[in-house]
């Protein structure tokens, strides 16, 4: 996803969802003056450990206002694999909003609405909350999204989409795990947009 951020030498990036902070750690390598925030206490302490003091690392829920940041107060802001997890979109969405600067530009990636659909079955336009097994009995929560529903709320919020891009598998997957390769190249698992935030 971070292709889609070009140049990011002396900016300042919100990572808002920084997992173990990886992203965080490769826009630092790439020049970005980085915030990293994530709701869960393990990821915060793991993201820290691998950041140190290149970038500023907080524990913070995002359903909650980005009360940390000032008005435009970023060049840009990630969010991977997040908005699906989240209780109010439409807040966060405002918050991501409001801490870019005019002409900010937001890299927004989450489960492809197709991928879900053939795993979940039923209707694909049915939004409700599911439970997804990530491990022996562990499970992720997240809110089923059509296509134009992730579309229709970004451009509600007030961000101009730029591009749409479904991640395919990168070539040197093959040879670490075949089978992984083949499905996730004959069938979309994400979606990622590079969104703009206009000049008013």
């Amino acid at each position: 996803m971070l292709a889609l951020a070009g140049d990011v030498d002396g900016l300042r990036v919100l990572d808002a969802g920084c997992g173990g902070g990886h992203y965080a750690a490769e826009l630092v390598a790439r020049g970005a003056d980085v915030v990293a925030v994530d709701g869960s206490d393990s990821l915060v302490a793991h993201a820290r450990g691998l950041l140190g003091d290149t970038a500023e690392v907080r524990r913070h829920d995002l359903d909650t206002p980005l009360a940390f940041a000032g008005d435009a107060s970023f060049d840009g802001v990630v969010c991977a694999l997040v908005l699906h997890h989240l209780t109010d979109r439409a807040g966060f969405l405002g918050e991501v909003r409001r801490v870019l600067r005019p002409g900010g530009w937001f890299l927004l990636s989450t489960t492809h609405p197709v991928s879900d659909w053939r795993f979940f079955g039923g209707s694909y336009f049915d939004e409700s909350w599911v439970e997804f097994p990530i491990a022996d009995g562990i499970t992720m929560r997240f809110q089923r999204m059509t296509l134009e529903t992730v579309v229709t709320e970004v451009l509600a919020a007030g961000f101009t989409l730029e591009r749409l891009v479904e991640p395919r598998a990168v070539e040197a997957l093959r040879e670490v795990n075949p089978d992984r390769y083949e499905r996730l190249t004959e069938r979309p698992s994400f979606v990622a947009l590079r969104l703009r935030r206009a000049h008013s």
